[in-house]
C-alpha cells in the first residue's frame, strides 16, 4: 500500500511538472488510508443489514469494492443473503448502452438474476418487480451533477420502497466533486424531469447517501411520504477529497465519462451541449473538455476566455474532428479546457462564458430557436437562463440568476451530512 501510495505520489508530480500547472490535480493524493465504500463496510459487517432478505440490487459496472470486486458477485456469493434481482439504470446493469438509450427487461447472462429495466418502460420498480422483496440496495457512483440520472433512479426508487414498504439501503461512495461546492440554482419544480429530479442545485456536493438522506427527511417523495432508509457511509473519506485523493480505482459511470476528472468537465459544459450548436468535445477523445464549432477561431475564443482571468483556468486553441455526432468529421476550432486549479475553478459557469465569448465574437448565432430549448431548459431548472440569453443580457446578470439559492440550500443540506 505505501509502495502504490508512493507510486501516485510521483505519478501526479510529473503530471504537473510536464504540464506546468501545479496544483492541476490538486496535490499530491491523501496521506491518509484509503476510503472505504459502503460496500467494504458492508463487508465487514458480515452483512448483518442484509441477512435472511430477499434483495433487490440497482447497481452498474461501478457497483465495485475498493479492490474492484463487482457488488452483484459479492452479494450473490455472500453467506446467508439472498440476492434475488438486478435493477439497471441509464447505460444498464453492465454498461452496455449508450446515453438516452431505453432498455428492456432482461437476464444476467453471468449469474442468471432477472434484470428490470429503470430506464425503459419503467423508471421506478413495479409492484410486480418487488414481489416478495424485503430491501432494496442502492450502489451506484454518481458524478456530482443535477442532471446525471442515477440520482433521479435513486429517488424514483426510494418512491417505489414507500410505496410498497420495502427498506431502502444505500451503499455510499465519494461524491467526486468533492463534498463542499454547490453552484447552480435549485430546480424550479416545473421544469422536473429525469435530467433534473430533485430540488437540488446543479452542484449539490452531497454524496448519494447524504441526498437519500435529504429526499427522505425534506419530504421529497411525493405526498411527503418516507421509505425506511439506511446508509451504510464510508470510512476515510471527507468533504474536501476530490476523487482522485481517495486512492480509489475509477470505473466510467458512462461511456462518456471515462476518467474521475471528466466529472468537472461534464459540469463545466453539459448544459451547454444540450444545445447541440456548441460542440462539448462528446464523439471525441475528449469529452465534455471542448468548446468549438465549424466557424470559429480558435485564437480568438482563447484570448476572449482567457482576458476573463477566470480563476484556475486557462483555454488553449485547438481544432478537432468529431467522431460522430451532429459535427461529424468537420473539422471544428475552438478551445481546450484545461484546469490549473481546481479548486479555485467555479465550474458551471465555465459554460456560459463561452457562450457569452462566442455571441461576442459572432452576433450572429444562434444557440436557441431549435428542438433543444426543451431540454436546456431541463438541465438548467428553469427557463430563465435562456431567456435572459436570447435577451442578450449582460452575463454578470445571467450568473447573478443561475447562483440563486446556493447560499440557502447550503443551510438546509447541513442536517443531512454525514462527513465533515
Amino acid at each position: 500500500m505505501h509502495h502504490r501510495r508512493r507510486f501516485q505520489r510521483t505519478l501526479i508530480g510529473l503530471l504537473e511538472f510536464f504540464l506546468g500547472f501545479p496544483g492541476a490535480y490538486g496535490g499530491n493524493p491523501s496521506p491518509d488510508p484509503q476510503v472505504q465504500l459502503g460496500i467494504d463496510v458492508l463487508i465487514q459487517q458480515d452483512f448483518k443489514p442484509l441477512v435472511g432478505k430477499r434483495i433487490g440490487l440497482i447497481t452498474n459496472p461501478t457497483g465495485v469494492t475498493s479492490d474492484l470486486r463487482s457488488t452483484i458477485d459479492v452479494l450473490d456469493n455472500a453467506s446467508g443473503v439472498h440476492l434475488v434481482a438486478l435493477f439497471g439504470p441509464e447505460h444498464g446493469v453492465r454498461g452496455e448502452a449508450p446515453a438516452g438509450m431505453e432498455l428492456e427487461d432482461a437476464r444476467d447472462t453471468i449469474t442468471g438474476l432477472p434484470i428490470h429495466s429503470l430506464y425503459g418502460k419503467h423508471r421506478k420498480p413495479s409492484a410486480e418487480m418487488l414481489s416478495g422483496m424485503d430491501v432494496l440496495v442502492f450502489d451506484i457512483q454518481d458524478i456530482g451533477s443535477r442532471s446525471y440520472t442515477y440520482i433521479s433512479t435513486m429517488a424514483a426508487a426510494m418512491e417505489s420502497a414507500a410505496e410498497f414498504d420495502i427498506e431502502f439501503l444505500v451503499l455510499d461512495r465519494p461524491n467526486p466533486l468533492t463534498g463542499t461546492r454547490i453552484e447552480g440554482r435549485p430546480l424550479d419544480t416545473e421544469f422536473k424531469s429525469f435530467v433534473g429530479y430533485l430540488p437540488i442545485p446543479y452542484i449539490h456536493g452531497l454524496t448519494v447517501g447524504e441526498l437519500a438522506q435529504m429526499i427522505n427527511g425534506e419530504g421529497w417523495l411525493p405526498g411527503g411520504i418516507q421509505c425506511d432508509l439506511h446508509v451504510i457511509p464510508m470510512r476515510n473519506w471527507n468533504r474536501s477529497m476530490w476523487f482522485d485523493q481517495t486512492g480509489l480505482a475509477w470505473i466510467p459511470t458512462s461511456p462518456h465519462v471515462p476518467r474521475s476528472s471528466t466529472a468537472l468537465y461534464y459540469a463545466a459544459t453539459g448544459i451547454m451541449g444540450e444545445l447541440q450548436v456548441i460542440s462539448e468535445g462528446v464523439g471525441y477523445t475528449l469529452p465534455f473538455e471542448l468548446a468549438g464549432a465549424p466557424d470559429i477561431d480558435p485564437k480568438k475564443l482563447a484570448d476572449e476566455l482567457n482576458r476573463r482571468q477566470l480563476a484556475g483556468l486557462f483555454f488553449r486553441p485547438t481544432f478537432w474532428q468529431p467522431y460522430y455526432t451532429r459535427h461529424a468529421k468537420k473539422t471544428l476550432g475552438g478551445v481546450q479546457i484545461h484546469f490549473t486549479d481546481r479548486n479555485q475553478a467555479a465550474l458551471t459557469p465555465i459554460q456560459f462564458h463561452i457562450m457569452d465569448a462566442i455571441r461576442q465574437l459572432d452576433p450572429d448565432i444562434q444557440f436557441f430557436g431549435g428542438t433543444r430549448d426543451q431540454m436546456f431548459d431541463k438541465v438548467c431548472g428553469t427557463d430563465r437562463i435562456r431567456k435572459l440569453f436570447e435577451q442578450n443580457r449582460p452575463l454578470d446578470e445571467i450568473l447573478a440568476v443561475w447562483n440563486e439559492g446556493v447560499d440557502a440550500f447550503r443551510n438546509q443540506r447541513s442536517k443531512w451530512l454525514l462527513y465533515h
